[in-house]
């Protein structure tokens, strides 16, 4: 059994993998943690599933997060991590300026676009921040675009505006609200729709050849990918497959 661990800015995700199957799914906050809390957190949630990794990967985009966790991991699968960085074979070419520029949840989410749906493939991640990004007909990772977070956005609106307060982040009637709630909830959703379609068309018409499959992921994927008419998939769980298949690629 493998531990899987996607280390966001603001959610940590976290999966047990054996062989295609997906045992169990942990979500919790990215916090300051120690390596000894964070093996407690990350032992308390998987014993109760009865599970009992034996190996484990890491991507992570915090730094001091990826420190600690280097030393806790081992803590609970008992061998070091793979963790998606320099060095670490991933299968895929990097054709950017600086390829040491690409976060580690970019990477392993296009592993597992080109392994589960094929290339040429487009990946949106909604986290943080939405991230779209193109790997190529030759699974060549060629880069993309990074806009605001859905969370970000909407909690910037609230700080910087005097009458409006923060509202539910759901899908409302309609585009056309009839209530504050609703127009807030219609310019959050409807609107990052709009982006994101906006940004696939621009990256479809800078590629040659078929028109790549569109895979949403990330935590606000099933809020705002339905409403987007470019997304072909959702798979919430796209980073941790990657991070399962760049882990087979370096043991």
């Amino acid at each position: 059994m493998l531990l899987v661990v996607d280390v966001g800015n603001t959610g940590t995700v976290m999966g047990v993998v054996e062989g295609d199957r997906m045992l169990g799914r942990w979500e919790v906050m990215t916090a300051d943690r120690t390596a000894d809390e964070w093996a407690l957190v990350i032992r308390s949630m998987i014993r109760q599933s009865g599970l009992v990794p034996t190996a484990a990967a890491l991507a992570s985009v915090v730094p001091d997060a990826t420190r600690v966790l280097r030393a806790a991991l081992p803590q609970v699968c008992g061998s070091e991590p793979v963790v998606v960085g320099a060095g670490v074979k991933t299968g895929m070419a990097i054709d950017l300026d600086n390829a040491r520029e690409v976060g580690a949840d970019r990477v392993a989410g296009a592993v597992g676009a080109v392994d589960r749906y094929g290339a040429p493939v487009i990946t949106v991640d909604f986290g943080t921040a939405t991230t779209i990004d193109l790997i190529d007909s030759d699974a060549h990772f060629r880069g993309g675009a990074i806009a605001v977070g859905v969370k970000i956005a909407a909690e910037a609106l609230v700080r910087s505006t005097s009458a409006l307060r923060r509202v539910e982040l759901s899908t409302p009637a309609g585009p056309v609200g009839k209530s504050t709630v609703e127009a807030v909830q219609s310019g959050t959703v409807f609107g990052f729709a709009g982006l994101v379609d906006g940004l696939v068309g621009r990256f479809f018409e800078a590629t040659e050849g078929p028109a790549p499959k569109v895979i949403a992921t990330g935590g606000f994927a099933q809020l705002v990918a339905p409403h987007c008419a470019t997304v072909d998939v959702i798979d919430v769980d796209l980073t941790l497959w990657g991070l399962a298949l760049i882990h087979r690629r370096n043991t």
